[in-house]
């Protein structure tokens, strides 16, 4: 239907759809589903009541197969019908308002039952008055140009010919986009359909995001939303864009508090992405505009006009009765928000249940949010005094009661307690607290000396002092010595998974310890290694592939059962080849051999 250029597309389209809805009397037939009969009778009646009011044109916005229900004679001959079959219908109030919409909405692929396969292709042929198809073809080239897939005049040239070529032989008047995408794949894209992906997502479909009158009625959340975005020159856009944040500008840091607020209503419009720098004033996001944004937005008008009310009503919600980890949760997206009235009440809600808890888990688990908070608070100018007397107080009774939570513990316990320990180490080195850090320590070394600890906990103690200094080479090794001489060795592989998981460069340089390792595997019965092999695949699965790499290249170089040459394997290294590499070294530090 698109190819009928020079003629009235809507009165082509009733044509064609007149002929398929055509009844036995010459006019249309009557839909056989009585909704739909109440629905083309609404139309009309609404059209008689906008032509009665004095208007001369009438726009009907509607799929394609109501057109022939809406003409002149069925207003004319329906109208006792339709008066008969509405009356009586329940009346219900009801406001509307238009939302933005965009292409992607409008594609059959959004799941929209009405939708069109092409949104953007049909775009193009209602706005370009001449040549079609060179000028769909320039935009292809101009969409990999831009993304560093080429796009050559001359490919351009080709891909319309091609496309000619191919309308002609199928005897089409013009090309349609059947002829276009395969032309676009054989000449940009050199049969590579992954280009013709990009170009269907962008070009084909498009990101076209619509636009309303300002006059439009909204809702107070949809107006406040609108003068922030003028305010802080924002763009509400269907295609994804990415927005680094320098939180020392007060516009940015204006910005990141709008976002986080929208997160808070649901309204997921950026989400937070990988910032390029390190230092902890940047803050990425990833920007896209969805349509139902703004139903949501009226959705959430119930918890008060402005954005920073409603976000304040939304967590006074979500605080009722959650738990302590979850209101730890809270707090930090709260404070990011600044909303100061709501972190107050939510910052009294964690201290009351801190204070009642006696679960340890749920301690460790509500640590590690309040820990972010304190380390990146002056960053965003944020009053962290109670949340550093809060985690001061959690991470005492956390240390107080781990080793008994820890002293007797299933599998499935010991996997779940491994996570919270590792997560709330590394909490409590994000705080960098003298006087915490020691505390941690202590507790630390009472769980890797704990005789009926699971060594999946023991041994990730025992490696988190090693890292911290607190364990030198020999200690470590002398534990590991110890865990490794277990009778029972489905003891002594959970010791191992702890001590390793995640890792392996500790097994690549520590000679000593790959000695242990080696020797202990070699010593095993069948039987024994049998059953210990799949606790070591799940434990080394979790290396890097280098990693995993050089282990096995220096198991290779190691007898069976043997040590690491004494004095850090020196004595294994070959000098002559050594040498050979020193020049090139010299060359590429710039110095002299």
């Amino acid at each position: 239907m698109e190819e009928r250029r020079g003629g009235d597309v809507f009165e082509a389209v009733l044509e064609a759809i007149s002929a398929l809805r055509e009844g036995e009397d010459g006019g249309f037939a009557l839909p056989d589903d009585p909704l739909e009969r109440l629905r083309e009778a609404a139309m009309r009646q609404n059209v008689r009541g906008a032509l009665e009011e004095g208007h001369r044109r009438v726009a009907v916005v509607c799929g394609a197969w109501h057109s022939p229900a809406l003409g002149e004679k069925p207003l004319a001959s329906l109208r006792e019908a339709d008066a008969g079959l509405l009356k009586g219908l329940k009346r219900a109030r009801v406001s509307a308002t238009w939302v933005p919409w965009t292409f992607g909405r409008l594609s059959r692929s959004s799941g929209y039952g009405a939708g069109v396969a092409s949104p953007g292709w049909y775009q193009h042929l209602w706005e370009t008055p001449d040549r079609v198809t060179e000028r769909w073809m320039a935009k292809v080239a101009a969409l990999l140009r831009e993304k560093d897939l080429g796009g050559s005049p001359a490919q351009v040239i080709d891909a319309v010919r091609l496309a000619d070529a191919l309308a002609a032989l199928r005897g089409r008047a013009l090309p349609g986009l059947d002829e276009m995408d395969e032309a676009a794949e054989a000449t940009f894209a050199f049969g590579n359909p992954a280009v013709l992906r990009l170009v269907e997502e962008q070009l084909t479909v498009g990101e076209r995001l619509g636009a309303v009158p300002a006059e439009t009625p909204a809702a107070p959340l949809q107006q406040d939303l609108a003068r922030e975005v003028r305010r802080l020159r924002l763009t509400q856009d269907a295609a994804v864009r990415d927005l680094e944040l320098d939180l020392r500008k007060e516009i940015d840091l204006a910005r990141s508090r709008l976002f986080h607020r929208l997160r808070l209503l649901g309204v997921t419009w950026a989400h937070p992405a990988r910032s390029s720098g390190k230092g902890t004033f940047k803050e990425a996001w990833q920007l896209k505009w969805e349509p139902e944004f703004a139903v949501a937005l009226i959705e959430a008008g119930r918890y008060g006009p402005t954005l920073e009310e409603a976000a304040a009503g939304k967590v006074a919600e979500l605080a009722a009765g959650a738990a302590l980890p979850a209101l730890t949760g809270l707090l930090e997206d709260v404070l990011l928000a600044e909303l100061p009235r709501a972190s107050t009440a939510l910052m009294s809600a964690v201290e009351a249940q801190a204070a009642r808890a006696t679960d340890v888990t749920a301690l460790m688990r509500a640590v590690p949010p309040l820990a972010r908070v304190l380390r990146y608070g002056n960053v965003r100018q944020t009053d962290t005094a109670a949340v550093a007397h809060a985690v001061e107080g959690m991470v005492a009774r956390v240390c107080v009661g781990l080793p008994n939570a820890c002293a007797a513990l299933s599998d499935d316990a010991a996997a779940e307690m491994f996570g919270h320990v590792v997560e709330l180490h590394g909490a409590l080195q994000t705080l960098q607290d003298a006087g915490q850090t020691a505390l941690w320590h202590e507790t630390l070394g009472k769980l890797a000396g704990q005789v009926t600890g699971h060594g999946l906990v023991v041994g990730r103690a025992v490696r988190l002092l090693m890292e911290a200094g607190a364990y030198d080479p020999a200690e470590v090794a002398r534990r590991l010595g110890l865990a490794l001489s277990d009778p029972e060795p489905e003891k002594a592989s959970a010791w191992l998974e702890g001590f390793l998981k995640g890792s392996g460069l500790i097994l690549v340089h520590d000679d000593a310890l790959f000695g242990l390792l080696n020797g202990w595997l070699a010593g095993l019965s069948p039987e024994a290694f049998v059953r210990v092999l799949p606790l070591l695949r799940r434990t080394f699965s979790t290396f890097e592939a280098p990693e995993r790499r050089s282990i096995g290249e220096k198991a290779k170089n190691t007898g069976a059962g043997a040590t690491a040459p004494e004095g850090g394997g020196d004595a294994a290294l070959d000098d002559g080849r050594g040498a050979r590499v020193l020049p090139l070294v010299a060359r590429l530090l710039g110095v002299r051999a």
